[in-house]
């Protein structure tokens, strides 16, 4: 297993998360494509999107059937401007790449929002730190282990 993941894969058992990671044969940079890998509807893939929050990284677990309003998260958070981060700014912020980045395991907590329409799934998968990995979980579970506030995103 890729390091990124065995360190995301301590998180989560230190969360007392019984999901295990589980490592897709093919890379799944979208939605759809890990949704296709696991045989789940694309609404119940917890889409990890790093914003850059007036220069402040923004975790956004969206379901994987929604586009992010960026002024609308702008409003919800309190910034002037939200907008997509860099593959570098991502990096910074999660040590992980974009494709891979898991709601856990960060160099240090990241400002969350989760998805209130993840809720209508009772399994969801989330990224584990690697473009490869996956970990199922739920939306109470990515509320509890991120710390993060439930929002309507879309």
């Amino acid at each position: 297993m890729h390091p990124n993941a065995e360190h995301v894969a301590s998180v989560l058992q230190g969360h007392g998360v019984e999901g295990e990671i589980v490592e897709l044969p093919d890379s799944a940079p979208t939605a759809r494509a890990a949704a296709d890998q696991v045989g789940c509807a694309v609404g119940a893939i917890a889409n990890s999107l790093v914003f850059d929050a007036d220069g402040a990284p923004l975790l956004v677990l969206t379901s994987g059937a929604h586009r992010v309003d960026t002024a609308k998260v702008a409003g919800l958070v309190g910034a002037r401007r939200v907008r997509r981060a860099t593959p570098e700014f991502v990096r910074e912020a999660t040590g992980q790449p974009i494709g891979g980045v898991a709601p856990v395991g960060h160099p240090a907590p990241i400002r969350t929002l989760v998805d209130v329409w993840l809720g209508g799934h009772d399994r969801v998968w989330a990224a584990a730190g690697h473009p490869h990995t996956v970990f199922p979980t739920s939306y109470e579970e990515l509320l509890k282990i991120t710390g993060g506030d439930p929002a309507e995103v879309e």
